[in-house]
């Protein structure tokens, strides 16, 4: 089955680039476009796309409350979002992953890099390159407080599930972490599979965020 993508950009552009880009592809179809980030909320709630590729910067709306608004509350099924970025030191990088972003892409991403990505974010998993979250490393050691709480489900976690989740807050892949651990990516898959449901988390993006924020994983800690 074709991946169902939407595109929203302010700049005709950017949509018309990355059209051509993803319909030369047999298993991506662009069903739609947005302009401004009202209209994408609109539109994907409409057109209910796997996948929405999100410029952060929009008139009427911004792409991170766009983001949110689309992921939450849940739809079924779910939609995710790659955030459209110029650059990858944007500020704007945290908060879109707390607003539900599953990943980034910038905005002169090779063509089988983008549609690789797409096809990452819609099977479920992650879109989180190593220097994003380095830096969303870095904004946590700024805001994260001082004495952080516990998440709830964090004590149900096995210990191998806790060793997936520390590794996952350092942005490994699964194939990293397999290596890491000395264990198959089959089974890493299932650990990470367990720990995002008995945490009640999406992606490993949310894992990310919380394991920061909880204090499971300290800035400038481990390997």
């Amino acid at each position: 089955m074709s991946v169902r993508v939407m595109i929203a950009d302010d700049q005709a552009l950017v949509r018309a680039g990355f059209r051509m880009i993803l319909d030369a592809e047999d298993d991506i179809e662009v069903v739609g476009e947005a302009v401004d980030g009202l209209g994408a909320v609109d539109t994907a709630r409409r057109l209910k796309p796997d996948v929405v590729l999100m410029d952060i910067r929009m008139p009427e709306l911004d792409g991170i409350e766009a983001t949110r608004r689309l992921v939450d509350p849940p739809s079924e099924p779910p939609i995710r979002v790659i955030m459209l970025t110029t650059f990858d030191l944007n500020e704007y990088v945290y908060e879109a992953l707390r607003a539900g972003a599953s990943g980034f892409l910038l905005k002169d991403v090779p063509p089988e890099q983008l549609a690789a990505g797409i096809r990452v974010v819609a099977g479920g998993e992650a879109l989180l390159a190593p220097s994003i979250t380095r830096r969303l490393i870095e904004e946590f050691a700024e805001v994260a407080p001082a004495i952080p709480e516990a998440p709830p489900g964090l004590d149900e976690l096995t210990a191998r599930e806790l060793e997936v989740f520390k590794c996952v807050a350092r942005g490994l892949s699964n194939a990293e972490i397999a290596a890491e651990l000395i264990v198959g990516e089959t089974t890493v898959k299932t650990h990470v599979a367990r720990m995002l449901m008995k945490l009640g988390l999406r992606d490993r993006v949310q894992a990310v965020v919380l394991a920061y924020e909880s204090g499971v994983a300290i800035p400038g800690r481990g390997p």
